[in-house]
């Protein structure tokens, strides 16, 4: 190549080639350099300075205005993937025409999140797809498609999936440990990132806070074992916020930072986001662990060449051929038309009964409409939202389509004021300049931009201001202005009215009464602190000794509201629902399905005036709603939808578009139904649609429509691809709608626990009336294997399978047996092999913790003080063993027993260290194939058993 065209800026060469020359010429200082987050450029070789990480969960985030579709958990409702991948597209071209204008927006985009939907109190649910794994992989597939573009050699964007891995948990979620057993690995969490990546349009993931197995994520075994064979090409891993420091600090699982930092590259992770934009800290830490031998120049090098691949890919060195430089597509027409194509999309009907003669949606035409509910008049945001380009909220868009006269309004807030001890009430103050906005400002984390200082705090009067209170539930409670501003805690501590929504990394919003005498303290709850009223104004103070005590004076009750609303209308639509940042969020898990109280007497208020109402339930996540779904005629639930919500809402409520969303997680009629938040184990936990005994409320992949289908004979035919399906679905009803065809397929006579039945295709179809459609699926026998842990590897059982094919999980319309060849599942051949001890059949009282800091698993008792017992199934000793060896840390012991016989009884000594294993034996008589029960007792970790004799 001439001087002044390096071969790495040679277009010609393969990626590979182009990224090694690029290596070869970055000093070592240099290259250290590029592992943080913000990477420096090098002005000698005019490489320009580059950011890992831009949120675009459901459009660009954190970055200013951006088309807003819904939430990640609508978008799955929608089970379109077609329709996702368009979302994506938008989002990777709004991100490309932003960073034209502003070089803080990044191209290496951290999205989507394919944790799955295991426990509807996961705080984050609403930033995932489903809780099944084929599902979401399926919209995962389709969403980073859309974001990477169509060319074959460049990228528009480059997405990175999110968390790897095992992660449903925001409580403790930086020290608490997930323990997952290799079936649930395997057939489970593994399978929501694998489509993705084996798809091709992934650029990396971003490992998860939590710890699996005993072991930090961001020294995930897994990413070498599993991610990293899925795919022949480089992936970029990045390290969540912080995370690198969590692993010398809040996990102490090394001593000191050099040897984290130094774990964590050499298990994968090639980008590190810590300590925001300082990289001095890091980059000091990796440079004190190659000194000291802990990784070495190649260890570097390699984490160097993964983030060149990806930004060769995005074009930054081609920019003559990069085919999206030039990109114009921003806040346009079809973008608009997409957000509320989406939104209709994601909508699910979940209760349509008639009231009267007829079901009560669509609405007729004529007649007043009341819209009452906490959020008939909001758009909500969420923390990885973009600010809004347009707004249309469930009143806007129902006056909209029904027209203005025809639609009241009550929000059914409980207006009151707040009097102190001495009779005075707390009043707002007016702004000397009207309260005008500041200028709009944008932060690469929203969590650093600071409460508003520059408007007046409240004070007390004798008359003071008519507030409104919202109880968010679990008494979290925000407080309103007249002017429609939510009374804040600014750094100074004083209290304004100076917030448009709830917010921030750490809401300083939100309030809760708690009782004092006759009275009530109002704590705030971002600081802790009590609200009291100084000569300075209304402010907060950290002890309750200054606490200023009120009583709350009802000027009107919410309920009051929506009843006479509801009284002189022909039809009620009551919008209820969560605000992302309060009860259920990043950082904060729910603690019941329950809708909140005030929600609840507000819809009951409703409907004991006026019995043709609807509930429609605007959430990022299941409720538990049995009365409300019993009483009522109609039930709707969407997603926080984006700009165009109010106005998707409208259009399904007119009759104008069939609703056809699906449920992507089972709703649970109570709380009682749901299994620890940090039980992993689906399997022996019994959760979600694939293993879940009970009766849920609505059922996974539920949803109505307002026409009616009926399904042709389903066929199946066996051959070397798989299974092939095919089946006829007509629209027999009135109404054009979609439909979406939902296959699932379960062996009859499984010898291991196998789910009820589990998703293997879908497809979600248009029909006008009378029309039909012919569908052809095939299944891989892929899809229909288990993890076999007896041989630690995948298996298809052979027999009977049935193939169901229908609307929902529980709505099996047609049915098809197909026997499948295979391999039998024989016994464990123990003697051989031995027991891994976390491959084990059953368990109880017992966690998987690691055996190592690198890779590895091991077995205790959950609690040291209880025995935790482990079952093999199975296991075939020949014609016998003598003796068996157990290898563990601590100190305990094991009893071995095959039915009601113990086979021995072993003591293992203090080893001197979790990760000190030694291997004690002792006599072991045992024959044939048994049931092999190990019980543990004491702080001890098992390892494996081996068998001799």
């Amino acid at each position: 190549m001439t001087a002044d065209r390096p071969p790495f800026r040679d277009p010609s060469l393969p990626v590979e080639a182009r990224v090694a020359d690029l290596v070869g010429r970055l000093a070592p200082a240099e290259r250290l350099a590029l592992l943080h987050q913000f990477a420096p450029g090098v002005d000698r070789l005019g490489l320009a300075a580059f950011r890992t990480g831009q949120e675009a969960l459901h459009g660009v985030a954190w970055m200013g205005p951006a088309t807003v579709f819904p939430q990640a958990v609508g978008l799955g409702a929608s089970w379109h993937p077609e329709l996702v991948r368009r979302v994506g597209e938008a989002v990777s071209r709004e991100a490309r025409v932003m960073r034209a204008k502003d070089d803080r927006v990044g191209l290496n985009v951290w999205a989507p999140t394919v944790n799955l939907l295991r426990n509807p109190l996961w705080g984050r649910g609403e930033e995932g797809y489903a809780e099944d794994p084929v599902l979401t992989s399926a919209v995962a597939v389709a969403f980073t498609r859309g974001l990477r573009g169509d060319h074959p050699t460049y990228w528009r964007t480059a997405p990175v999936l999110k968390h790897w891995l095992a992660h449903n948990n925001e409580t403790a979620r930086d020290t608490s440990s997930a323990s997952v057993r290799p079936r649930v690995l395997h057939e489970y969490d593994l399978r929501a990132f694998r489509g993705a990546v084996e798809a091709g349009a992934v650029a990396g993931v971003m490992p998860a806070y939590n710890l699996v197995n005993g072991r930090p994520n961001h020294l995930s075994p897994y990413l070498g074992s599993e991610l990293r064979t899925w795919t022949e090409q480089e992936l970029l891993v990045c390290s969540d916020a912080g995370a690198p420091s969590n692993l010398g600090d809040s996990q102490a699982y090394f001593d000191t930072h050099e040897e984290a930092v130094a774990a964590a590259l050499r298990a994968g992770v090639d980008s590190f986001t810590d300590h925001g934009t300082d990289s001095t800290i890091v980059l000091g830490r990796l440079e004190r662990a190659l000194e000291r031998g802990l990784i070495d120049q190649e260890d570097v090098d390699r984490a160097v060449r993964r983030q060149l691949t990806v930004r060769m890919l995005l074009g930054e060195f081609d920019a003559e051929l990069d085919p999206y430089a030039r990109e114009s597509a921003y806040d346009t027409a079809d973008h608009r038309e997409l957000a509320r194509e989406a939104a209709e999309a994601a909508l699910v009907l979940l209760r349509n009964e008639p009231a009267g003669d007829a079901p009560l949606l669509p609405l007729r035409e004529g007649g007043r409409i009341a819209v009452v509910g906490l959020l008939a008049d909001a758009v909500k945001l969420d923390w990885y939202s973009g600010a809004l380009l347009h707004r249309s909220s469930p009143l806007d868009g129902i006056r909209e389509r029904f027209g203005a006269d025809r639609v009241d309004f009550a929000e059914g807030v409980d207006r009151i004021r707040l009097r102190t001890a001495d009779g005075r009430a707390l009043r707002v103050r007016e702004p000397a300049d009207g309260g005008s906005a500041r200028d709009a400002e944008i932060a690469l984390d929203p969590a650093l931009l600071a409460g508003r200082t520059d408007l007046p705090p409240l004070t007390a009067d004798p008359e003071g201001s008519v507030l409104d209170l919202i109880d968010w539930g679990d008494g979290v409670l925000t407080l309103r202005a007249p002017d429609g501003r939510y009374l804040s805690v600014a750094e100074d501590g004083l209290v304004r009215a100076s917030a448009d929504e709830p917010g921030g990394w750490v809401v300083q919003e939100t309030f809760r009464f708690e009782t004092h005498g006759d009275g009530h303290l109002l704590r705030h709850l971002g600081t802790g602190g009590y609200v009291s009223v100084a000569a300075d104004g209304v402010k907060v103070a950290a002890g309750r000794e200054t606490a200023g005590v009120f009583a709350v004076e009802t000027v009107e009750r919410g309920e009051d509201a929506v009843a006479r609303a509801a009284a002189g209308a022909g039809t009620v639509i009551v919008v209820a629902g969560n605000d992302p940042h309060i009860n259920g969020r990043e950082t904060e898990d729910r603690t019941t399905l329950a809708l909140p109280p005030h929600q609840d007497r507000l819809w009951r208020a409703a409907h004991a005036a006026n019995p043709r109402t609807a509930l429609v339930l605007v959430s990022s996540y299941p409720y538990a709603v049995p009365e409300a779904a019993a009483a009522l005629p109609a039930l709707l639930w969407t997603a926080h939808g984006g700009q165009a919500a109010g106005t998707a809402l409208a259009r399904i409520l007119a009759g104008d578009v069939s609703p056809a969303g699906r449920l992507p997680q089972t709703w649970y009629a109570s709380d009682a139904d749901l299994p620890d938040l940090l039980d992993y184990d689906v399997i022996g936990g019994r959760q979600t649609y694939l293993y879940f005994d009970g009766t849920p409320l609505f059922p996974f992949g539920h949803g109505l429509t307002y026409t009616s289908f009926g399904y042709g004979d389903l066929t199946a035919a066996v051959d070397a691809d798989g299974v092939r399906l095919s089946c006829t679905v007509t629209n027999t009803g009135a109404v054009a709608s979609d439909e979406v065809v939902q296959v699932y397929a379960r062996p009859v006579a499984p010898s291991v626990p196998r789910p009820h039945r589990a998703l293997v295709a879908h497809e979600r179809i248009h029909l006008a009336p009378g029309a039909t459609a012919a569908l052809a699926f095939t299944v891989p026998l892929s899809a229909l294997a288990y993890w076999d842990v007896a041989h630690g590897r995948w298996a298809v059982e052979p027999g009977a399978y049935e193939f169901l094919a229908g609307p929902s999980s529980a709505d099996a319309r047609r049915t098809v047996l197909v026997e499948l060849a295979g391999e039998a599942p024989g016994p464990r051949p123990v003697p051989e092999a031995g027991l891994e001890a976390a491959d084990y059949d059953e368990q109880t009282g017992t966690a998987i913790v690691d055996r190592s800091r690198v890779s590895g698993d091991a077995v205790t008792p959950a609690d040291p003080g209880v025995p935790g017992t482990l079952l093999y199934r199975a296991c075939d000793f020949g014609d016998g063993v003598t003796e068996v060896a157990v290898t563990a840390a601590g100190e305990g012991e094991v009893v071995l027993s095959a039915g009601s016989r113990e086979l021995a009884r072993v003591t293992l000594p203090p080893t001197g260290g979790r990760y000190a294993y030694a291997t004690v034996g002792a006599p072991c008589h045992v024959r044939d194939v048994t049931d092999l029960r190990a019980e543990l007792r004491g702080p001890l970790r098992l390892a494996h058993l081996a068998f001799a004799g």
